[in-house]
């Protein structure tokens, strides 16, 4: 018998260098130009994993060296190698658009990222959020650097058993065969960090992964070093307790900016991606004092001003909490040692009783406290979370709480399928998504309605032939018989309208709506004239039994011999079979309660229509002529009529429209109703809800002003921040005194004057503001008004008069005089929450 013998690793050897720069590089997961290359070395695993990687790792020397050596082939990585050096040295549209922007790293903290199947470190809707971002900072020339950790067996995979329950697996992540490379230091050692916890120093391991244009550090704690328990602190993305999730945000936050420091990398700004990375605002300010001398509050003052929290939680019991004794455990010493604080005053930016001991640490609340921006990820997720961090601006406005958004967008090259990626070339020209995007929809109307049917039924085909690969693999590994995998391959019709409904399940996505009547629902798949095939998919976590219960009520469904032929739920959802399905399916269905959210963007680059409940984004984007709405716009919490309600109009809208106006065709066969909701779908659409416009959003209004903010603040070693810091303290420390006197009101010929008497209590009348208020009528905006400061009050007092003149449009009684802190360069009311009503 032979022994094997040990040989350098092929992707490592001199003749397969190029092709490690290509397989290293993800700009593979969306940038389909290699394709053909990695699917000639090795079919088979290329349609199952798309990871070259995996394909490098596991193809023979010699048969790599042969490849190679074909001219064609040769020719075509010079080709791709050439293509990628141009793409990376070409200015984009950051350099274009800000040649002198005082903006040079923005920092990007998440927990999650969803890139490439073949790196699993995701779970669903964060993560896919990160990616798309990543890429697309990677197109635009965003100078984006990401921070995120590496799992060894991050979300569970799924299988269904025969009796439809849901089996959670956790398969290994063997860092060699996915496509990253140890950070190694100046000397070529492997780069190591530290952090301390209780009683014990951990090693950090870090991570690079290239993505285009942009870089993502890994991080993660199996280091032999460790002892066993701590090496799987980063073995499960959102497993384990709570004090498990609280190292895991220790590691992301804190071990994650000492890695950019280590790096050399120094941000402007930093954003973080949820209050999961919430802890990187401490060691930020920390890294300032290192370098300054200076306080915590100073320092925390100078680099809150570049941070931008992005929230993505639509109900308050959402976010991370962590228990006072925990905390204690964890970040005493981290407070009191390299802080410079009390662990009270640290424990105080997590909470909205800042003197409740009892409270539970608040990751979102140390995320506000510390950030300069707030912004949710809808134009409703924005109302919705003033309404949630109401209780940190207490007294003021719901419409002035502090928190705006950005809505949130695809990163559209990485969701099109070969068929739209062509019609979208042909029309609008390569590279469409990686500018400005305002000429698309003018493009998009001189493509005839035959074009846009055309590439939709091959969408559609390829789609139930994958669908069928899929199911037949399944039916496989639950020893299914024979018969019945062969069946698997005949399932479903190309031809047949396609309706898709894939997302996590959990109660609040009602992911069982279209069973609430059963008999009805199977009618409408079974008309002989006018049939439809719907695609499930999706998991429910592990603790989450009433999501299982919903997956077995689905599999119970698909036990009636008529269901079989109409509906299938694919197993292990995962980001390969998104691709796939948002690819072909005709319709994405989506039906959460509201305010919880809405899915379906990553449909319309391939001409797919939505149907979906008013909620997050489609509350936006709905028009009649581009989709359809479930819902009032109103939110009915758990109201089981209201899902009946909802239900009944789920099955009149695929009764009365979808249906009809997919099989009612011209003489040309062509659904010319259906066709053109997709146009306008497409053109109106796809480039409004994608990550190119969210990203160039986020860099306008938030990135370029958070850098400036930052810079002027850290200018001449904080001494802006020292200034905001002992502002701020003066607020707090005299607030208490500050009080009205008496206002008259008086009618000018149409003119109202306004006069009140404020008393300071010891403030300085430059910091602060008095206003005058009124709520905005019929929808508008409030009215604010400065009131000037006249003089002192005729008393001995020290007391100020202060006056405003309005036109006298409204009853006085509807104006009302408020005091609110003031600084020119502060944050308000993020740095300073006070304000007192004159009633």
């Amino acid at each position: 018998m032979s022994v094997p013998r040990y040989t350098d690793h092929p992707s490592e050897t001199q003749s397969a260098h190029t092709l490690t720069q290509l397989a290293l590089d993800l700009r593979w997961a969306w940038n389909h130009a290699a394709d053909e290359l990695w699917r000639r070395l090795d079919p088979e695993l290329w349609e199952a994993t798309h990871n070259p990687w995996v394909i490098l790792q596991t193809i023979s020397q010699s048969k790599l060296e042969t490849i190679s050596a074909d001219p064609a082939i040769r020719s075509k990585i010079d080709e791709l190698l050439a293509a990628r050096e141009k793409s990376d040295q070409t200015p984009a549209w950051f350099q274009k658009a800000h040649p002198n922007s005082p903006l040079k790293t923005v920092a990007y903290f998440s927990m999650e990222y969803m890139l490439s199947e073949g790196l699993p470190i995701y779970s669903g809707g964060l993560g896919n959020v990160a990616g798309d971002q990543l890429k697309s900072a990677s197109d635009l020339g965003v100078p984006v650097i990401a921070v995120g950790l590496l799992y060894q067996q991050g979300y569970f995979r799924q299988e269904i058993d025969p009796n439809g329950v849901q089996l959670a697996l956790y398969p290994y992540n063997d860092p060699g065969q996915l496509p990253i490379k140890p950070l190694r230091d100046a000397n070529g050692d492997l780069l190591r960090l530290t952090i301390t916890i209780p009683g014990l120093e951990l090693w950090i391991r870090a991570w690079e992964v290239q993505v285009g244009r942009t870089r993502l550090y890994l991080l993660d704690t199996n280091h032999p070093a460790n002892p066993p328990a701590y090496r799987g602190i980063t073995s499960e993305l959102y497993g384990g307790g709570s004090e498990l999730r609280l190292k895991q945000e220790q590691v992301l936050g804190v071990v994650g900016w000492r890695l950019l420091r280590a790096l050399g990398i120094h941000p402007e700004v930093c954003h973080l991606n949820e209050g999961h990375a919430a802890l990187a605002v401490l060691e930020r300010a920390r890294g300032y004092m290192l370098d300054t001398g200076q306080s915590f509050q100073t320092a925390l003052a100078v680099t809150r001003a570049g941070n931008l929290f992005t929230t993505h939680t639509p109900v308050e019991a959402g976010f991370d909490r962590f228990s006072p004794e925990l905390m204690r455990r964890y970040f005493r010493f981290y407070a009191e040692q390299m802080l410079q604080i009390s662990l009270d005053e640290m424990m105080a930016l997590g909470r909205s009783n800042p003197n409740d001991d009892s409270e539970p640490f608040n990751m979102a609340y140390l995320a506000i406290r510390g950030s300069g921006a707030v912004n949710g990820v809808s134009r409703l997720h924005g109302r919705v979370s003033r309404r949630i961090f109401q209780p940190l601006f207490q007294r003021w406005p719901q419409d002035e709480i502090p928190i705006g958004h950005v809505t949130n967008g695809v990163h559209v090259p990485t969701w099109d399928s070969a068929e739209a990626d062509d019609l979208w070339t042909k029309a609008c020209g390569k590279g469409v998504w990686r500018g400005d995007l305002e000429r698309v929809q003018n493009h998009l109307s001189s493509v005839d309605d035959q074009a846009l049917w055309n590439m939709r039924n091959a969408a559609r085909k390829s789609l139930i032939e994958d669908v069928r690969r899929h199911y037949a693999r399944q039916l496989a590994s639950l020893r299914e018989s024979p018969e019945e995998i062969a069946l698997a391959n005949r399932l479903f019709d190309a031809n047949t309208l396609t309706l898709g409904f894939a997302r996590r399940f959990a109660t609040y996505k009602r992911p069982t709506l279209l069973l609430h009547d059963p008999e009805c629902f199977m009618r409408i798949l079974t008309n002989p004239q006018r049939p439809v095939q719907l695609i499930l998919a999706g998991k429910a976590h592990p603790q989450d039994l009433a999501g299982q219960a919903m997956i077995k009520q689905w599999a119970d469904f698909l036990r009636l011999p008529e269901a079989r032929l109409h509906v299938v739920f694919l197993s292990d959802y995962d980001m390969l079979l998104t691709e796939r399905l948002v690819g072909g399916v005709d319709v994405w269905i989506n039906t959460p309660r509201r305010p919880w959210e809405a899915s379906g963007m990553k449909v319309l680059v391939n001409g797919g229509l939505n149907l979906s409940e008013l909620d997050g984004w489609w509350a936006e984007a709905y028009a009649p002529e581009v989709g359809w709405a479930i819902g009032d716009g109103n939110e009915h919490g758990d109201d089981p009529a209201w899902d009946a309600a909802d239900a009944q109009t789920l099955y009149a809208l695929l009764e009365r429209e979808v249906v009809p106006q997919f099989y009612t065709r011209n003489d040309k066969g062509i659904p010319t109703v259906w066709v053109a909701r997709m146009r306008g779908s497409m053109s109106r659409l796809t480039p409004a809800f994608s990550a190119n416009r969210t990203v160039r959003e986020y860099t306008d209004e938030h990135y370029l002003a958070a850098a400036q903010r930052f810079t002027e603040r850290a200018a001449q070693d904080g001494k802006l921040g020292a200034d905001l810091v002992k502002w701020r303290d003066d607020i707090a420390r005299f607030w208490k005194n500050v009080r009205f006197g008496a206002l008259k009101v008086e009618n000018q010929g149409g003119v109202m004057l306004f006069e009140v008497q404020v008393f300071l209590g010891g403030l300085d009348p430059e910091a602060v503001r008095v206003e005058l208020f009124a709520d905005g009528q019929n929808g508008g905006e409030p009215f604010r008004q400065p009131m000037e400061r006249s003089r002192q009050s005729a008393d001995s007092s020290g007391s100020c008069i202060y006056v405003a003149r309005t036109a006298a449009t409204r009853p006085a009684d509807q104006f009302t005089p408020r005091v609110r802190p003031y600084h020119p360069k502060a944050l308000l009311p993020l740095e300073a929450n006070q304000i007192l009503w004159q009633r």
